[in-house]
C-alpha cells in the first residue's frame, strides 16, 4: 500500500452528501477522548438531521436564490391572476409581493398538495386547453421561494403584470362591445335568492361573430351565477305570437314560482334515471340539433364561482344577428353571505369579435334532469340525463353544474355502434370552482350518438356544505335546492361558417330514442 497522504483528501462516497466541514467533524470523533464521544455523537446526529431536512425540501434543479420579483411573480401572473387579483373572488390577491408575502406558508401547503390552482377533472380522460395545473418546475420554484424565506428580490426584475390585473377588471382587455344590466340592482340581506332577467338591446346593424366573452359581476358577494342569452329578432317575434306563453303553460305542470324563483312541484313525477325515460330527464320538449328555439334564446356566455372567461376555440365563434337583444339572467344570492346592509350590483358583459365568419358556429346544450328527488341523508344519490344528437357534431367544451350537494359528474358518449367513451370525469365537484373545460381536440360525434350525464349527490350530514340533511331535495333555482346540468358547447360538422346559429337547448332532443 502507498503512503497515506496528510489531510482529509476527497470525501468518502458514503458521506458525499455532506460538506467538507462535516467530514472534518467526523474525523474529530475518531481522535477525541472517550468522554467526549457521547456529546459529539449527539451533535452529529442533529447536524445530519438538519442536512437531510435540507435535502428533502431542496430541489437541485431550482436556482440557488429564488425571489418573488424574478421567479415567482411570473408564475402567479400566468396561473393565478384569474382569481387572485384585487377585488376578485379569491380571499386575497397574489399580484404583488406585499399581498402575497403574508400567505407564503399557506401558498406552499396548497401548491405542494396540488390543491392550487384548482383543477377538478380526472387526468385519465380528455386533454383541455385551459388546464392550469402547475408544471413541476413551477411547483419546485414556489416551494424553494418559501423555504428560502420568501424574499422579494430586486424591484427592477419584476415583470409587467398582465392585462388581467388592470384596474378595468377585464381579464381579456378592453372589449369591442360592452353591455350591462341597465341599472343598479339592490340585494337585501334577508332575501337569500332571487332570479332577475334584464333585457338589453344590442343596436347592432350587422351580424357579429363573438370569439370571446367575459362577464364581470358588479358585486361578487351576491352574484351566484349569470347566463347571457341572445334573443334574435325571429325569437322575439315568435314570443310575441304566443309561443312563449304556450311553453309557460306547459312548464306550469311541473314547476311553480316562489317569488322570482322557479322550483319543481312536490307532486311532479320522480325520475332519477333520466336516460331510462323518453324525456331524457328534461321537462322541456327540446329542439333538434339544428333547429328550434328556446324561451330565453341562444346561450352566449356564463359566469359561476370559479369559472373563467369564455374564449372559444380557434376557427369557431358565436353569432349575434343584427337587431338582437341580450338577456342577462341574474341569480342573486345572499345565502351564507357575511355582509351588512343592502348590496348593489351592475354586472357587465364584454364581447370580442372576429372580422369574418368562422369555420364553424358554436351552439350550446344543457343536458339536465328536472325530475330527480334526493332523499334525506342519502350520501351517494345517482341521477342521470341524456341527449341524442340528430346530426354530426364536434364537441368543444363541458361545464358541470350542481349546487351544494353536488358530489361528482361524468360525461360519456354512447356511439351508434355501441361503443361507450368517457369524455369528462369530475370526481370531486366543487360548487366554488365551476369551470368550463375546453377540449384541446374537439370530439366528433356522428348522428345518433348519445351523451350520458351521470351525477351523484351527498345529502348526508357528512357533507359539511349541506344546508339541511333532513330535507328531501328536488330541482330548484335557490342555492339550498339542487340542479343537475351538464353544459356542452358543440359545432355542427358541416364545416361552413354560415351554419344557422342554434338555440341553447336546456334539455333533451325531442327525437325519439
Amino acid at each position: 500500500m502507498g503512503k497515506r497522504k496528510s489531510g482529509p483528501g476527497p470525501l468518502p462516497v458514503s458521506y458525499s452528501c455532506y460538506s467538507e466541514e462535516h467530514y472534518f467533524f467526523l474525523r474529530s470523533i475518531m481522535i477525541s477522548k472517550p468522554n467526549r464521544i457521547a456529546v459529539i455523537l449527539t451533535s452529529l446526529l442533529a447536524m445530519i438531521a438538519l442536512s437531510l431536512t435540507g435535502l428533502i425540501s431542496a430541489d437541485p434543479t431550482v436556482k440557488k436564490e429564488v425571489t418573488f420579483n424574478k421567479d415567482v411573480a411570473p408564475i402567479f401572473y400566468k396561473n393565478c391572476a384569474e382569481c387572485h387579483r384585487p377585488n376578485d373572488i379569491a380571499p386575497m390577491s397574489l399580484m404583488s409581493y406585499k399581498d402575497a408575502r403574508p400567505w407564503a406558508r399557506s401558498i406552499r401547503e396548497k401548491v405542494a398538495g396540488r390543491e392550487m390552482p384548482p383543477w377538478s377533472p380526472d387526468p385519465k380522460y380528455g386533454e383541455f386547453l385551459n388546464d392550469h395545473r402547475l408544471a413541476q418546475k413551477d411547483v419546485d420554484t414556489i416551494l424553494a421561494w418559501v423555504d428560502q424565506g420568501a424574499r422579494e428580490g430586486d424591484p427592477k426584475e419584476l415583470g409587467t403584470p398582465p392585462e388581467s390585473v388592470s384596474t378595468t377588471g377585464w381579464q381579456l382587455g378592453k372589449p369591442d362591445a360592452e353591455f350591462d344590466i341597465g341599472k343598479e340592482f339592490t340585494v337585501k340581506p334577508g332575501n337569500p335568492d332571487t332570479i332577475e332577467n334584464f333585457i338589453v338591446p344590442t343596436n347592432f346593424k350587422e351580424d357579429k361573430w363573438v370569439t370571446s366573452a367575459e362577464i364581470l359581476p358588479g358585486n361578487r358577494k351576491v352574484v351566484h351565477h349569470v347566463i347571457a342569452f341572445i334573443q334574435t329578432p325571429e325569437m322575439i317575434a315568435q314570443f310575441q305570437k304566443g309561443e312563449g306563453r304556450a311553453r309557460a303553460m306547459m312548464e306550469s305542470k311541473v314547476f311553480y314560482r316562489e317569488g322570482t324563483l322557479t322550483k319543481v312541484k312536490a307532486d311532479a313525477p320522480i325520475i332519477d334515471d333520466g336516460c331510462g325515460d323518453p324525456s331524457g330527464g328534461s321537462a322541456f320538449q327540446q329542439p333538434s340539433t339544428s333547429e328550434g328555439g328556446d324561451a330565453f334564446g341562444l346561450l352566449l356566455a356564463g359566469y359561476a364561482p370559479g369559472k373563467g372567461v369564455d374564449i372559444f376555440p380557434p376557427g369557431t365563434a358565436k353569432k349575434i344577428p343584427a337587431g338582437s337583444m341580450i338577456v342577462f339572467q341574474m341569480h342573486y344570492s345572499s345565502y351564507g353571505g357575511k355582509f351588512e346592509g343592502e348590496q348593489g350590483d351592475r354586472t357587465r358583459l364584454g364581447l370580442h369579435f372576429s372580422s369574418k365568419p368562422p369555420e364553424r358556429s358554436l351552439n350550446t346544450v344543457g343536458i339536465q334532469n328536472h325530475f330527480f328527488k334526493i332523499l334525506p341523508g342519502a350520501a351517494n344519490h345517482e341521477v342521470t340525463a341524456c341527449y341524442t344528437f340528430d346530426g354530426n357534431v364536434r364537441l368543444v367544451s363541458f361545464m358541470p353544474h350542481m349546487h351544494l350537494r353536488g358530489k361528482d359528474m361524468k360525461y360519456e358518449a354512447l356511439y351508434p355502434d355501441g361503443r361507450r367513451e368517457t369524455l369528462l370525469w369530475v370526481p370531486k365537484f366543487s360548487f366554488n370552482w365551476q369551470a368550463m373545460y375546453y377540449l384541446k381536440k374537439p370530439v366528433f360525434l356522428p348522428k345518433g350518438a348519445k351523451v350520458i350525464i351521470t351525477a351523484h349527490f351527498d345529502n348526508s350530514d357528512k357533507n359539511k356544505y349541506n344546508p339541511d340533511p333532513q330535507k328531501a331535495i328536488r330541482w330548484g333555482d335557490p342555492t339550498y335546492e339542487e340542479m343537475m346540468i351538464g353544459w356542452m358547447e358543440y359545432a355542427l360538422d358541416s364545416g361552413a361558417g354560415t351554419d344557422k346559429v342554434q338555440p341553447a337547448a336546456t334539455g333533451q332532443t325531442s327525437q325519439k330514442r
